[in-house]
């Protein structure tokens, strides 16, 4: 066989155990934020490491070998959460369905996200020592844009463009859910489902007052006209 016709040399172990190992270090790094989530619910701001590395049943510097600090951990659970809020959130607030029906089900869903999750809002709030805001950010960056694109298309429908009108309302409504949220974990006082339809009638309120101010007059549970979609 000629130099030409022998397999190139890549300079990385041909037995995949390099491949093994960065899959190894994935799995742990999944099942120490597993367990990470599980203490931050059972335990609220009383969340530690010590509590961490016994649920997952390895020792505190096994934690560290992996996340370097506290605060990358935390990082790594906001991720995880807020990833996991994406995925309820991303199918109903894209659903072709009536604009009302569809403000209910993702104020619904984020509550319904927030109910199952014990302390988790304690991420998205930075209630936890050491937390920095990055992951929290970016994630409600996320949501605005979509609300924004969402919100878009009904101003455009409703005949002006006005691009600043459209981000500083998905603002709003992102920041006015997520407080009213908090208070109803805090306090309780209140089914969920007396929230979200509370919720729901305020944003619709806004919308249907703005289609109002402009001569139309929408269904709440009529079909999406033709054109609102933003694109």
């Amino acid at each position: 066989m000629s130099d030409a016709d022998r397999p190139a040399r890549t300079g990385r172990p041909t037995d995949g155990r390099s491949a093994r190992w960065d899959a190894h270090r994935a799995r742990r790094r999944e099942q120490l934020v597993d367990a990470a989530l599980v203490v931050l619910g059972r335990t609220g701001q009383e969340f530690g490491l010590d509590q961490v590395a016994h649920e997952a049943g390895v020792t505190k510097p096994v934690i560290y070998r992996h996340f370097g600090d506290r605060a990358a951990l935390l990082d790594a659970m906001a991720e995880r959460a807020t990833n996991r809020l994406m995925e309820r959130l991303m199918p109903v607030l894209y659903d072709e369905c009536a604009l009302r029906r569809r403000i209910h089900a993702s104020v619904d869903a984020f509550l319904g996200f927030l109910d199952e999750s014990p302390h988790v809002e304690l991420l998205f709030r930075r209630r936890l020592p050491g937390q920095g805001g990055a992951v929290v950010d970016a994630g409600r960056a996320f949501i605005s844009d979509a609300l924004g694109r969402l919100l878009d298309g009904y101003v455009r429908f409703l005949g002006f463009d006005e691009p600043e009108l459209v981000q500083v309302w998905a603002q709003s409504l992102v920041g006015s859910v997520q407080a009213t949220a908090e208070w109803w974990l805090t306090h309780r006082g209140i089914a969920r489902a007396v929230v979200a339809e509370h919720l729901t009638t305020l944003i619709w309120a806004q919308v249907d007052g703005m289609a109002r101010g402009y001569g139309l007059v929408l269904d709440p549970d009529a079909p999406l006209p033709t054109g609102v979609e933003a694109k």
